[in-house]
């Protein structure tokens, strides 16, 4: 507030879509997690830690947003809002975990590869690519105003490519 000028920056109305992406894709990661257990699918399983780190972004999100509401003060002129940068970082992280476990268990697989049931990997991932297409449109609306929803929206972009990935893997397996 230094000055005569205001940083307030919109936060307002994000929160909604927001929510519903967080519960839809949590609920489909555990899912994921079962049926890439049940069908011995690694495809399936780190579609799921994907949307693990899916959700985790919204839920950061979300933090995001709440603490970005804070009012500026004297010592933060421009409020709490760069809590979204930081939030944005640790989900870029996020992601290098996950992409670390996967090419493990990738290695360790090849020398033992288990038998698939493709037909059930088919169904799940199908089911994946419908709920982060849901979650996609959700948020598709407030991407360009949050910088916080534009990287769920991303992250959730991204795992739709992945459910894509795994429908194309069961059917080579199949």
């Amino acid at each position: 507030m230094g000055a005569g000028h205001s940083h307030d920056v919109k936060v307002e109305g994000y929160e909604k879509p927001l929510w519903i992406a967080l519960i839809l894709t949590t609920s489909f990661m555990v899912a994921e997690v079962v049926g890439g257990i049940f069908t011995n699918s690694l495809a399936l399983i780190s579609d799921a830690a994907h949307m693990f780190t899916d959700s985790a972004a919204l839920a950061i999100s979300l933090l995001a947003i709440q603490i970005g509401k804070k009012p500026a003060d004297t010592k933060r002129t421009f409020g709490y809002y760069r809590f979204e940068i930081l939030a944005a970082a640790f989900n870029a992280i996020l992601l290098f975990v996950v992409a670390i476990y996967i090419l493990v268990e990738a290695y360790l697989r090849i020398s033992n590869p288990p038998d698939i049931q493709s037909n059930m990997m088919l169904i799940i991932a199908s089911l994946g690519l419908l709920v982060n297409f849901i979650s996609m449109k959700l948020l598709s609306q407030s991407k360009d105003d949050s910088l916080n929803v534009k990287g769920a929206y991303l992250e959730v972009w991204a795992d739709m490519l992945g459910s894509v990935g795994v429908i194309v893997g069961a059917l080579l397996i199949r």
